[in-house]
């Protein structure tokens, strides 16, 4: 596995890391789910924390109904695409 998708932030200790967001928006469970899926697309630690906190606002207004494992593949893909373009949208705001 990438070691960007698996970093626990050792040398950062003040920094929260990818597990602590998942503990804490209560989807720990779907963590090994979460980190084949970004890495099968291609996409950074930041960018999952942005996803995941993305997901639980998400979960907060419409929790899912039935299957609650398939509901998260689908919101959490949805959310990285949506993270990559919003860390990209404020780095050319930040460069400018």
């Amino acid at each position: 596995m990438s070691k960007q998708l698996t970093n626990l932030n050792f040398d950062q200790p003040n920094r929260r890391s990818l597990h602590d967001y998942f503990i804490s928006t209560g989807f720990y469970d779907l963590l090994p789910t979460a980190l084949k899926l970004a890495e099968r697309l291609g996409y950074e630690e930041r960018e999952m924390i942005e996803a995941i906190c993305k997901v639980s606002d998400k979960f907060y207004q419409y929790p899912p109904t039935k299957n609650r494992t398939a509901w998260f593949k689908k919101v959490f893909e949805e959310k990285l695409y949506e993270s990559r373009s919003d860390i990209l949208a404020f780095e050319v705001r930040i460069k400018s």
